[in-house]
């Protein structure tokens, strides 16, 4: 991605767009769990960063196991 282009987020709007409190994106900047950028004393996530972090996380759903006569078994 063309980093002069990439929206750089306010750790407030990180918060946000992940449905959590403005803690979370500071630990994970704090713990070096997230790319950031320095413009002077403010801290700002990237949005690829965000998007990365969010896809490196994405659990995907598993498609329960089919029976031999071709029906899905019952849960």
């Amino acid at each position: 991605m063309n980093h002069h282009t990439d929206p750089l987020l306010s750790v407030p709007e990180v918060a946000e767009l992940l449905g959590t409190s403005e803690r979370f994106p500071r630990r994970l900047i704090a713990e070096r769990r997230i790319r950031y950028v320095k413009v002077g004393r403010y801290v700002r996530i990237p949005q690829s960063a965000l998007d990365a972090y969010i896809a490196a996380r994405t659990v995907e759903p598993v498609r329960p196991p089919r029976s031999r006569s071709g029906y899905r078994l019952a849960v």
